[in-house]
C-alpha cells in the first residue's frame, strides 16, 4: 500500500483509540482540531486556502471549528474516507504527492504528544518518501537559517538546505529530519557544529 494510505489508516486508528480531547504537537490543537484540519484541507476547497494565507485564516478557522464540533466518530470517519470522489486528490499519484508527508507529520503529531513516545522502526518505503520531503521542504522551512545547514541520513546521504558560514550538520533518520524541518522539536537528532551556530539553528522559526 502507499505510504499515504498507511499513514491515514494508522492515524485514524490512533484517533479512535485516544478520543477527541488529547494533545498534539500542533500548538493549541487537540486531536479534534487536527482531525478537523485534515477534513477542511481535503473536502472544503473554499476554506483550505486559509491554511496558508493569513487574510483568509479567519474563515478557515470558522469552518474548521464547525467540523471540530461534529461527533468524534463521524469526524474520524471523514478523515478515514479521504477526499470526496470528485476530488483530484483521489488520483493515486496525486494522493501520494500531496498526502504522504502531510499524513506522516500529523500522525507523528499525535504519537509524539504522549509521554514515552519512541520513533518507529525504519521502513524503506516510508523513509524514501520522507527523505524526498526533507529535500523539498527543508529549503523552504529552513531558509531563514543564518548559518549553513546540511541534513544527513545515517547511511551518509545528505542534502544541503542552506549554504552559508559556520555550517551545522544535522544527522538522523529521514522522518526525524522531516519533522524538524516542519518545526517539531520532539525528534531524535544529532547536531554537529559550533555551539553558537547549533543554538541558532535550534532556535529557528521553521515554517513555510
Amino acid at each position: 500500500m502507499a505510504v499515504s494510505t498507511d499513514e491515514r489508516a494508522a492515524l485514524c486508528d490512533l484517533f479512535t483509540e485516544l478520543g477527541p480531547d488529547e494533545p498534539t504537537l500542533c500548538t493549541g490543537w487537540q486531536t479534534r482540531d487536527l482531525a478537523a484540519h485534515l477534513v477542511v484541507r481535503e473536502r472544503r476547497l473554499d476554506a483550505a486556502p486559509g491554511i496558508l494565507l493569513t487574510p483568509l485564516a479567519g474563515y478557515t478557522k470558522r469552518v474548521q471549528d464547525g467540523y471540530a464540533r461534529k461527533p468524534w466518530a463521524e469526524l474520524v470517519d471523514l478523515v478515514r474516507q479521504g477526499p470526496p470522489v470528485f476530488s483530484p486528490i483521489r488520483i493515486p499519484a496525486v494522493d501520494r504527492l500531496v498526502n504522504s508527508v502531510e499524513l506522516f507529520v500529523h500522525h507523528e503529531d499525535v504519537r509524539r504528544a504522549r509521554p514515552g513516545w519512541k520513533p518507529r522502526d525504519p521502513d524503506p518505503e516510508r523513509d524514501a518518501v520522507t527523505w524526498a520531503g526533507v529535500s523539498r521542504a527543508g529549503r523552504m522551512t529552513l531558509r531563514r537559517s543564518p548559518v549553513g545547514l546540511v541534513l544527513r541520513r545515517p547511511d551518509g546521504k545528505e542534502t544541503v538546505v542552506k549554504r552559508g558560514p559556520n555550517t551545522v550538520l544535522i544527522t538522523g533518520e529521514p522522518g526525524e529530519l522531516l519533522l524538524f524541518a516542519f518545526g517539531r522539536d520532539e525528534v531524535r537528532l544529532d547536531f554537529e557544529g559550533e555551539q553558537t551556530a547549533v543554538a541558532r539553528v535550534k532556535g529557528l522559526t521553521r515554517s513555510l
